[in-house]
């Protein structure tokens, strides 16, 4: 039997009737169509499926809707601003760092969550970070250092919106 559940995805509300045995990552893509999660191992083993659950890195493939009502969701299709790519998606792009692109959605977000709560990671940071998301296709260090060119883009952005405008050349 269906229930009717809420769900706030990507700064969005959604009333969504699940089967309680159906995954979030099940609901996002086949009820909700934001197929930017993807579907891995269903295991819980590759982070392909990777979501932010109120900031934090989640296996959607092992998490139930009916628990996450009360959250919010973040999606791949939620990172971008206004039209614009998240500096991470600009850097992946830029630099390579993805072949197949099939665990970058993971990667991303689990690169984003690690960013927010640490805006200057080592790379030894960052590897502990992408632990949990497996890429099949690369050796991993065009991944690191899209993530590091990302610090240093979104670190010279604040840089400039931090100087007064008297500051600039006229």
């Amino acid at each position: 039997m269906r229930e009717l559940i809420t769900l706030r995805v990507n700064g969005e509300r959604y009333e969504v009737a699940v089967l309680p045995h159906r995954t979030l990552l099940e609901v996002l893509r086949e009820d909700l169509g934001l197929t930017g999660t993807k579907h891995g191992c269903e295991l819980g083993e590759c982070g392909a499926c990777t979501i932010l659950l109120d900031g934090v890195p989640v296996l959607s493939c092992l998490t139930l809707p009916l628990e996450v009502q009360d959250c919010e969701i973040t999606t791949i299709e939620g990172l971008e601003e206004q039209g614009r790519l998240h500096p991470l998606q600009e850097t992946f792009a830029e630099l390579g760092a993805a072949q197949c692109g099939y665990c970058t959605p993971g990667m991303l977000l689990s690169a984003v969550a690690l960013l927010r709560q640490n805006p200057h990671p080592t790379r030894e940071e960052i590897k502990q970070a992408l632990a949990g998301n497996l890429c099949r296709c690369t050796g991993y260090t065009k991944i690191y250092e899209a993530i590091e060119a990302a610090v240093e883009r979104l670190q010279a952005g604040r840089e400039l919106e931090r100087q007064p405008d008297a500051a600039l050349p006229s």
